[in-house]
């Protein structure tokens, strides 16, 4: 009897979530604004993140990893009461260390009556088809409202439509947030691509974004963000950055660093000698603290990497910045998932570490 009553609520309820779907008009995402983006125009397809060009210039799985969607997001206004999502999942893949919901979900907010970005609601992905679909809110208050609606870290997509009400208007954004035509870029490894960050507004790129009111361009790279030269001069050619953040230490072994580090962090400033350069030393890891073997490689990565930022200051470069690893991952060991990868409480412990910093470079264009 107990499971007849179970039964017959969640088939009530799961009737009621369709209706409230159905009534909902669905409109193409690329209507709108999409945020946080290099290469507008010019990749392969209007959800992926870099230039079609670079295709034959990198390794497959580069390249593969780069048409995921990590950190770009939907900018889009409306009056609707309601707001859906749907959108067609290029692998819909699942991985043992992060949740579906950061995997390949995503995470709506609003800007909010105080002026600062707020969470309303996650897609979480519980489908086994390609397809997802969900109503993200309801009961609106009808007054018109600036949404994001950020895309999956770790899948691509083929394309996203946005639920409104039948009667609604939903437009492109009406407030300029972030301020377009102000751009950092950043650049490393599965960690800062957003491994593992429980849903898709935590990674770290966005909690800047949001913070700085800035588009933050994530071109991290899981497993290759390494120093590519085709990806330097990609990226150096990038109009409307502001700053480069370097941060490919994981992926690297020193031996790169020493052969070729200075003359790939050389191209972003031949490139561009306007954007400020922001070289971050390789996070700390949990078992570093105890390994001594991985604790003596990191220190002699880190002695690298900062030997190319005090010979370019030697050189007369002004608007160039180090990190240094001390707290970047949470003081208290307790900042990641695996050992390795970031949860959101390492997310917030590397954005609080790397926005006074940006705030420093960037003091006249942040105005």
């Amino acid at each position: 009897m107990k499971k007849s009553c179970l039964l017959s609520l969640l088939l009530l309820f799961c009737a009621v979530f369709a209706v409230s779907a159905e009534e909902l008009r669905y409109e193409d995402a690329l209507q709108y604004r999409i945020i946080n983006q290099c290469f507008q125009g010019h990749t392969l397809t209007p959800y992926t993140r870099y230039a079609a060009e670079l295709q034959d210039s990198v390794p497959d799985s580069f390249w593969h990893t780069g048409t995921n969607s990590a950190g770009l997001a939907v900018r889009f206004s409306t009056n609707s009461s309601a707001i859906g999502v749907r959108y067609n999942l290029r692998d819909n893949f699942h991985m043992m260390h992060m949740a579906d919901t950061g995997t390949k979900g995503a995470d709506l907010y609003i800007l909010a009556d105080d002026g600062r970005w707020h969470y309303v609601n996650t897609c979480r992905p519980i489908s086994r088809d390609s397809v997802q679909d969900r109503v993200l809110v309801r009961h609106l208050d009808g007054r018109t409202h600036e949404f994001m609606l950020y895309l999956p870290l770790y899948d691509g997509i083929n394309w996203m439509q946005i639920g409104v009400d039948s009667s609604a208007v939903i437009q492109k954004p009406q407030v300029d947030s972030p301020r377009s035509r102000k751009k950092i870029v950043f650049y490393g490894t599965s960690i800062l691509q957003g491994g593992c960050a429980s849903r898709t507004g935590m990674v770290a790129t966005s909690m800047i974004q949001r913070d700085l009111d800035v588009e933050c361009c994530n071109m991290a790279i899981s497993g290759y963000g390494r120093m590519w030269m085709p990806v330097a001069r990609a990226l150096g050619r990038e109009k409307d950055v502001l700053a480069y953040v370097l941060d490919p230490l994981p992926n690297c072994p020193r031996t790169m660093v020493d052969s070729i580090g200075y003359e790939w962090v050389r191209t972003f400033r031949t490139l561009n000698p306007d954007a400020a350069i922001i070289m971050v030393e390789i996070a700390p890891v949990p078992s570093s603290n105890y390994d001594t073997e991985t604790h003596n490689s990191h220190l002699r990565i880190n002695a690298s990497w900062r030997a190319i930022y005090d010979r370019l200051v030697r050189e007369g470069e002004k608007r160039i910045f180090f990190v240094t690893s001390d707290g970047l991952t949470a003081l208290d060991e307790e900042g990641t998932v695996d050992g390795n990868h970031l949860t959101d409480y390492g997310f917030r412990a590397y954005a609080d570490k790397l926005e006074p910093v940006l705030r420093r470079a960037l003091k006249k264009q942040l105005r």
